[in-house]
């Protein structure tokens, strides 16, 4: 599992999962549980990893340096 979610991106993933978690306090009800929809950016951020991202060839990490 190689590294495909880097800075910016990874910042705006944590965010997004933690506003989205908020909804289980802030929602009444069965739409509460909408919520834990936030795991998913939540976790790719923390693991800075994106299924998806393989899946389409995409990365935003930076290029490294492959050596001399």
């Amino acid at each position: 599992m190689k590294a495909n979610v880097g800075g910016v991106d990874k910042i705006l993933r944590i965010v997004a999962g933690l506003g989205l978690l908020s909804l289980i306090l802030i929602l009444e009800g069965n739409a509460r549980w909408w919520g834990l929809v936030g795991l998913v950016p939540l976790l790719t951020g923390l693991v800075n990893f994106c299924p998806l991202y393989t899946l389409f060839g995409f990365s935003t990490c930076p290029m490294k340096d492959k050596g001399a």
